[in-house]
């Protein structure tokens, strides 16, 4: 048995069934030993694209997502969506190939330090020293990403170590692979309960993990139990976010914010009196003392409480001992108004007689609401915050708390992988669309049909939002894209094309779109206006 070989057994005897990758000499062992342990490879056409489905692909099956990809270049392409992961905390296994230990220092083809390169932007990052260690090396790096603040972790696989005999080795025990539970201590707990009892105005915000998406039904629950508004907040807009409506109001209203593992940074105007009131108190939950550490230095004495336990586990702890009732449900009804709240009607006429970025976005949750499963995809800068604001899903992935657009395609064909029944839609911008154009081939081969809409307004429109805030219109620079036929592009690969340029065709090019049964692009020219801002006080 190769080293190659017992670390694919390892890993299919950890549930993993799919590997998404892209191809290299170093990861060949690999690649072959997929055959016995029956792991699907999706084969990508940029090794940053595996790394998206795969972060995808975790978000929807509550698992462990697998990317791999070859050493030097290879591993260094894939960089920006691990800071993607990290930051949206996902836990992505990333394997790369990586030369022989027994070259070391002399040269070898591609040899880089991957490790130092990598432990910035994952949790864990190390090289396996011997073949007979790759399945206990396995178990340690998923338990690490599913555990505690989840996140990517990275083990770079020396070509000679893929090779070796490994006949020494073991695969590991179920619970090798489990995440570590970091349970709220009964003190705590009843702390917290006390605590919540006695305020008038309490807000639990809940970080990117404890997303609907991720623990569908958790936010109702809690609610139920602590009779107190709970939400997730995920974009790196925070206050702005206009998915969240009036969120900057509600916020300053509290008197009590319990953080279930949102980290206290610019999201939340970093925890500062101008965004809170000054006589808000704070109790904050993270299984990270980094993360813990930020909220003392940010909020000072108005945290009462830092409690080292995961979120997840608070979660149910908290349900399980909270004094329910409805002394708060005006409360609960007034923060639900205004994170439902929108500066906008829906399907709202821009000033043209084009097609509002409000107006597709009606269009496409027609359609939304038609399909029996749905999943969401919004991704990019002015548009992305339109789709975010404007569409619900059954469950939704955005680009999340990095910053970083493009990841739409892969997420759309990872999303589409995990939940094949389900009708996916990813909404783009026509800048973000080109980051990963190739894709659309990678999901036409591989027969996964998803829905990829463009907002096309021929511009960087974010960045020229801020020019002409900051500099005015005499000084656009480096913002402008072309009218090109995304669609027509699209139909070359193999997918599905559909052009638009008049509201009145929106309904029936996206029912087109579905019906297809292929990747599709719908390449809608829009009005390019600013991303909506939040209600009108």
């Amino acid at each position: 048995m190769r080293g190659a070989d017992l670390l694919v057994r390892s890993l299919a005897d950890a549930g993993v069934t799919r590997i998404f990758s892209l191809s290299g000499n170093q990861i060949m062992p690999v690649y072959d030993a997929c055959f016995e342990a029956g792991i699907e490879i999706v084969h990508t056409r940029h090794e940053a694209a595996a790394v998206f489905m795969a972060e995808a692909y975790a978000q929807l099956t509550g698992g462990i997502g697998v990317a791999m990809v070859t050493a030097g270049a290879g591993a260094a392409n894939a960089l920006g969506p691990l800071f993607t992961a990290k930051e949206s905390e996902t836990p992505v296994l990333f394997l790369t190939g990586d030369s022989p230990r027994g070259q070391d220092g002399l040269g070898a083809f591609q040899e880089l330090d991957q490790v130092p390169m990598t432990a910035p932007v994952t949790k864990l990052s190390f090289r396996p020293r011997k073949a007979s260690d790759l399945g206990r090396d396995a178990a340690r790096a998923i338990r690490t990403a599913l555990s505690g603040r989840m996140g990517p972790v990275h083990m770079a696989l020396p070509f000679d170590l893929a090779e070796d005999e490994a006949a020494a080795g073991a695969i590991p025990a179920k619970d090798a692979y489990r995440r570590e539970a970091m349970a709220l201590s009964d003190e705590d707990t009843q702390r917290i309960v006390q605590a919540l009892a006695g305020a008038k105005q309490p807000v639990v915000i809940c970080g990117p993990a404890m997303t609907e998406t991720r623990n569908p039904g958790m936010a109702s629950k809690l609610a139920e139990a602590l009779d107190a508004p709970v939400f997730a907040m995920e974009s790196p807009r925070g206050l702005k976010d206009p998915s969240l409506g009036d969120v900057g109001t509600v916020l300053k209203s509290a008197d009590l914010i319990l953080n279930l593992g949102k980290r206290v940074d610019f999201t939340l105007g970093f925890g500062g009196t101008g965004t809170f009131d000054a006589a808000c108190r704070w109790i904050y939950v993270n299984a990270d003392a980094e993360e813990r550490d930020r909220a003392h230095r940010n909020l000072g004495d108005r945290l009462v409480l830092a409690a080292a336990a995961d979120p997840r586990d608070a979660a149910v702890a908290l349900t399980a001992q909270g004094r329910g009732g409805t002394a708060r449900a005006d409360w609960r009804t007034k923060t639900a108004e205004r994170l439902a709240a929108r500066g906008f009607t829906p399907g709202q006429a821009g000033s043209g007689d084009g097609v509002s970025p409000a107006q597709l976005c009606a269009a496409i949750q027609r359609q939304l609401d038609k399909a029996e499963e749905t999943v969401l995809i919004c991704d990019g800068g002015e548009f992305g915050q339109w789709a975010q604001a404007a569409t619900t899903g059954d469950r939704r992935i955005i680009n999340g708390i990095s910053g970083a657009i493009g990841g739409s395609l892969g997420y759309g064909l990872g999303a589409k992988k995990a939940r094949p029944q389900a009708t996916v839609f990813a909404l783009m911008g026509d800048g973000t669309a080109g980051f990963h154009f190739a894709e659309f081939e990678t999901a036409a081969r591989e027969n996964t049909p998803f829905v990829a809409v463009i907002g096309n307004d021929l511009r960087w429109n974010a960045e020229h939002q801020i020019q002409m805030r900051e500099y005015g219109p005499n000084r656009l620079i480096g913002c402008q894209l072309s009218d090109a036929r995304y669609d027509q592009a699209v139909e070359g690969l193999g997918g599905h094309g559909e052009f638009v340029t008049d509201p009145a065709e929106l309904d029936a090019a996206l029912e087109r779109a579905v019906a297809s049964g292929k990747v599709a692009c719908v390449n809608v020219l829009i009005e390019g206006l600013p991303a909506p801002s939040g209600p009108a006080h």
